[in-house]
């Protein structure tokens, strides 16, 4: 291979770890890392941090775009903030270094997390790494069987937060914490099933299930907008003033819901919907970081 291609292998492994989404799944754990020890910085906290940052996005979205290519060369969103594309002239070299590179960054950070945690938090690490694998990779494919798709892809944001309270040995069953696992879940379950839709025609003709090809456009802006309003209920259990957190599944049930009319003909009509659900994440995130802040501070 000549130098030539260097800058393409690295450009499309940039890519595929999806800088703009790294902070959905460094936040959750570390915002429930701290709050859960009051504040403690650590060692487990840094690595933990930088792991769910990066070397975690790396090994869940490049294992999906190595293992998607063929199906992803048919589906026109790819290429940019919505999946990255490697040069098909180039595919098999990139790829090749995505799946090594995935291996060399994530294994040190994993052992090292071992290393800090106990058995139920090796048991937790193993079972978040195994989901994210588990989704793209052949044989297992959880992505290809409807309903387990969405419940993997919400265990991908929700489990970097559970293993953050499993490691410090928080108490699951708490008022403070089990509502906002579920309501996550909840939200995690209704986003994936809501950007399935827009691919409802590209995955049948590629032969892909999902939730959305097994219940058609409709049923799933449906059932994503219900998904949308279960998370805004659930955190009425939280203690306050954690209940104000209910207020920020609203605008992502009204997204959903405006796309209401969509079906399987006109699908694609759903990709402004996603756009806006990713425009969404940026705000929503920020009131979270002040909602939590306010909950430390009043503490």
């Amino acid at each position: 291979m000549t130098t030539t291609t260097a800058p393409h292998w690295i450009r499309d492994l940039v890519a595929s770890s999806r800088p703009y989404s790294w902070i959905n799944t460094a936040f959750p754990f570390a915002a429930g890392y701290l709050m859960a020890t009051e504040g403690r910085i650590d060692l487990a906290l840094v690595v933990g941090t930088i792991f769910f940052l990066i070397p975690y996005n790396l090994l869940m979205y490049g294992v999906n775009d190595v293992f998607d290519y063929s199906s992803d060369l048919r589906n026109p969103r790819k290429g940019g903030i919505e999946g990255a594309l490697a040069d098909p002239a180039v595919a098999a070299f990139v790829h090749r270094r995505i799946l090594i590179a995935c291996a060399v960054v994530t294994v040190p950070f994993v052992v090292v997390l071992m290393l800090l945690g106990d058995l139920a938090a090796n048991l937790a690490l193993a079972f978040v790494v195994f989901a994210v694998i588990a989704y793209s990779a052949p044989r297992l494919r959880f992505k290809e069987r409807p309903v387990l798709d969405s419940m993997t892809s919400s265990t991908h944001f929700v489990g970097p937060l559970f293993y953050a309270l499993v490691l410090v040995g928080a108490d699951l069953s708490a008022p403070s914490v089990w509502p906002v696992l579920a309501s996550f879940f909840a939200w995690g379950m209704a986003s994936h099933a809501f950007g399935a839709v827009q691919d409802v025609r590209a995955d049948r003709e590629g032969g892909i299930a999902s939730v959305a090809t097994v219940l058609g456009a409709h049923a799933t802006v449906v059932g994503a907008t219900v998904l949308y309003l279960v998370s805004s209920l659930l955190l009425l259990f939280v203690p306050w003033p954690g209940t104000l957190a209910a207020i920020l599944p609203i605008p992502y049930a009204v997204n959903a819901a405006m796309f209401w009319s969509v079906r399987d003909e006109d699908c694609e009509r759903a990709n402004l919907g996603w756009r806006r659900f990713l425009v969404l994440n940026m705000p929503v995130g920020f009131l979270v970081t002040w909602l939590l802040i306010w909950i430390a501070w009043s503490s």
